[in-house]
This record gives C-alpha cells, structure tokens and sequence, in this order.
C-alpha cells in the first residue's frame, strides 16, 4: 500500500480511536518516566480527558452517512456511533471510579497500568463496534479481552485478584478458540473475511451440506460469545471473576465489556446469518429457523442467574449473578428479533449502565471503608448515609423494573418487541416475568439491611470521594430522567441514527 492510497482515505472518521490510542500512548510514557514519588492519579484524570475529546469528536460524526475506509475494514454508521456512544460514557463514568479506587495493599507500583489498560480495552470495544471485517473485529475483541484478564489479577498481592485472572483467562482462551473455529468455517465457505460481501455470499448457498456447516459455525460463534456476555450455561467464570477482580474493573466488566459482547453478536449474527437460507434461495432464512435455541439459553440464563442470586451473601457475587440475568434479558431482545431490535438493545444497554456503574460505586466506597464485601455490611445505612442509601435504592429499584426508572422502560420495551413479533414469544415473555419477581427477593434484600437493618458500627462515616460523588448524581439523575421521560433518549436515537437503516448498507 502506496503513501498516496494512504492519503486518499478519510482517516477523520477514526478520531476518537485515534484519541485513545494517543492517550494510551501519552500515559504508558508518562509512567514510563515519572518519578516514583508523584501520584498517578494524574494520569487517570488525563485519561478522562482523553474519553471526554473521544466523546465530543463522535458526536461531531453524528449525521453523517455510512462510511468505510481501509478496504471496508472499518466502518462508520449509525450502529457503530450509537454504540461507541455507549461505551465513552461508560468508560468515563469507571475512570472516575477507579481513580478513587484505594485497595489496603494499595496500587502505587502498578496505578499507571491500571489506566492505560482501561484505555486499551475500551480501544478494542469500539474497534469491534466498526468492524466490517472478521479480522479487526478479532483483534478488536483481543485487545478488549487481554487487557481485561491483566486489569482483572492487577492486585498482585490479593490471592483473590489472582484467582479471578487466571479463572478468566482459561474461560477466555477456551471462548475465544470456539469462536474463532466458527469464523474459520464461515471464511471458507465464503472465500472473504470482510462481511458484507460474506452475507452477500451466503445468501446464494444452496447446497444443503453447505447450509449445515454454515448452521454449525453458527452455533460454536454464538456459543464463544456466549462466554463473553456471560450467558447460562456459560456463565460460571462470572461469579469469582467479578468477586477477585478490583471494584472498578468488576464495574468496566458489567457494563462496558456486556455491551461490547452484544455488539459483537449483533454485528456478525445479524449481518452474516440473517438472510442465509435453510433450504436452497426463497427458503426460511437460518436464523429464523434457530429463534427458539437463543430463546432457550435466554430463558435459562434468566432462571440460573436470578434463583442462584438468592443465595448470596457477597454483594459483588450478588451483582454478579444480576449480570448473569441482565445478559438473559438482553437475549430476549435478540430471541425476538423485532424491528426494533437495535433501539430495545440500545436503550437497555443504556440504562444498565447507569444503574449498575451507580451501585458499583457505592459498592466501592462501603468495601474500602468497612473492609468487608458481605452484604451486612450495608445495615444501616440510611442512619449513617442516608443520601447514599436513597441513591442505592434508586439504582435497585431500576434493576429490579419497579416503574418510574430506566430499568422499568428498558423492560417494558422488551417485553413489547417480544409480543409484536410473529409468532410472539409468550412463554419467553412469562420467564421473563417470573424471574424478575424473583429478583425482588435479592434486590429487596439489600434494601432491607439498609433501612430495616440496625447498623454493627454507627461510629463509621462515609467521606464521599469527588469522582464517586459526580458518578452516583450522574446515574441518579439519568436513572430517573430516562424513567420518567424515556423518549428524551428515544427521540434522540431516532431523529440522529437514522432507526440504523445504514446497518446492512
């Protein structure tokens, strides 16, 4: 490739990676050769900043048509922006997290990589967000998982941190295998890695051993990405990964590594296998045909995630078993396969991440005070921080769908693009019923030891950090703004992304 055809490409359309990548640049030297003796919390707040340009150059590319460069490897549109939008403000909201992360064996020799390494995996989130071919989406999701096992085991002298990153890294290596087995077999049937041209491709398959082997590549790709969104019966690395990995990368993993994964199975699910035919041209397309299988495992995913949240007594373990059940909820969406697949999706993703980074930053600051992870720990609460109780109780009551919050919209939107669709997915719908009454037991349960529960230590006061303080109002506000007027957030999607008809463009 010649420096003219270098030129020639519209490189403004990669801006805010090329900020992060800068940033993740800057900060690795400036750790490089800081002295010892200066805080590295400077280089989280350069970070920050780092997130914030990202942010303001994507919503300078709002508007614009689908665009690619780099041979189609790359590309830019409504999907991409509204998603990497997702993951900036994500990734903004855990900074601040995690520049008030003060564990007892304390991160002085290691708080630089803490920041770069966050930096890193959101890079390879939104490279994976505008990949147009299987190669950079690979490496995209490569980049995102690397990092994350280091960031997970970064407290090298906590056993439990060590066991979380290597329980992470063999789950890892063995998803990302069957994922990439999968993707051989769609490259050889099709001759290209690029997709559009791999769903052009399938679509004229006729003969039927073809189609079974597209059907098998299919399912070992949607079941090592299962893996990574933590998806029943693939779940169980979730639990002691989100329990021995430090607060604010158990944060990063929720919410902006959960989004990631479903952008991932969108963008090649619904690209490469929506239109492939079953039996020969005009013939009901493949993934049609396996609705009920993603309609099995979510409903799975909702039950196991929800009864086994139950019985846990280790607040992060309980949020970790929630996770398990939100990615069930967020199967439904694609189960259902709606027209409004992409805004349900969205929107949910949305507010998830509001809600969960808000709790996960409450759940940060009463560990560090209190020493402990178990939920007794929160007894009392509303007599020794009532603000931050009723902030609790705000990001709860949206987990569990109670009306008035995000959590109830987000919801509500899904069980209305499961009953639109044809055939409509009643019993999918009534799991989905079912277990979030279960899941009041659990959330219920938090609240109780804050407001019903006599405190072990009323002498403890809670000395709220700035960055946690910015991050538990933020989420407050849009936990209760999109709750109560949701279509601020939904006539923004519509009226800037086009209802994502360049998807497929």
């Amino acid at each position: 490739m010649d420096l003219e055809t270098l030129l020639s490409f519209k490189w403004s359309i990669m801006t805010p990676e090329f900020i992060i990548l800068g940033v993740i640049t800057l900060l690795s030297l400036l750790d490089l050769f800081m002295a010892k003796s200066v805080n590295r919390k400077l280089l989280g707040w350069l970070g920050l900043a780092g997130i914030l340009g990202a942010l303001i150059s994507l919503l300078s590319l709002m508007g614009n048509g689908p665009e690619t460069i780099l041979y189609d490897t790359f590309r830019l549109d409504s999907f991409a922006i509204a998603f990497k939008l997702l993951l900036l403000i994500g990734a903004a909201l855990v900074f601040l997290i995690a520049i008030s992360y003060e564990p007892k064996e304390g991160l002085n020799e290691y708080r630089g990589e803490f920041y770069y390494l966050f930096l890193a995996a959101l890079l390879g989130a939104m490279m994976m967000s505008s990949s147009g071919d299987l190669i950079t989406l690979f490496i995209g999701l490569e980049l995102l998982s690397i990092s994350s096992y280091i960031l997970a085991g970064i407290r090298k002298k906590h056993s439990g941190s060590n066991e979380s990153a290597m329980k992470y890294v063999v789950n890892g290596g063995i998803s990302t295998s069957i994922t990439i087995f999968g993707m051989s077999y769609v490259y050889g049937l099709t001759g290209t890695t690029n997709l559009l041209d791999m769903a052009r491709h399938v679509i004229t398959l006729a003969d039927s051993q073809h189609i079974y082997l597209l059907g098998l590549a299919f399912f070992m790709i949607f079941v090592g990405l299962s893996f990574k969104v933590a998806t029943a019966p693939f779940h169980m690395w979730a639990p002691d990964v989100y329990q021995g990995a430090p607060t604010p990368v158990t944060a990063f993993l929720s919410v902006v590594s959960k989004t990631a994964g479903f952008i991932l199975i969108v963008r090649i699910l619904m690209v490469i296998f929506y239109n492939i035919p079953t039996e020969g041209p005009g013939s009901m397309p493949l993934l049609i045909k396996v609705q009920d299988y993603i309609a099995f495992l979510a409903a799975a995913t909702m039950i196991i995630g929800n009864v086994v949240a139950l019985r846990q007594k280790n607040i992060k373990r309980l949020f970790a078993y929630s996770s398990i059940a939100q990615a069930g909820y967020l199967l439904v969406v694609v189960a259902s396969m709606s027209a409004f697949l992409f805004d349900t999706l969205w929107f949910y993703l949305g507010a998830y991440l509001f809600m969960n980074l808000g709790a996960f930053a409450i759940i940060q600051l009463i560990t560090q005070k209190t020493g402990s992870e178990d939920i007794a720990e929160f007894a009392g609460l509303y007599r020794k921080a009532p603000i931050l109780a009723i902030a609790m109780a705000v990001f709860i009551l949206s987990l569990a769908g109670i009306p008035g919050t995000a959590g109830f919209i987000g919801k509500l939107n899904i069980f209305m693009g499961a009953l639109v669709v044809e055939p409509a997915h009643y019993v999918l719908v009534s799991i989905m019923i079912a277990t979030t009454v279960v899941s009041y037991f659990y959330y219920f349960g938090v609240m109780v030891q804050m407001f019903f529960r006599p405190a072990a230590n009323d002498e403890v006061k809670f000395k709220l950090p700035a960055g946690l303080g910015v991050v538990i109002g933020v989420c407050v506000f849009a936990t209760i703004l999109f709750g109560v007027a949701p279509n601020i957030a939904l006539d923004f999607l519509q009226g800037n992304f086009n209802q994502f008809s360049d998807f497929f463009q």
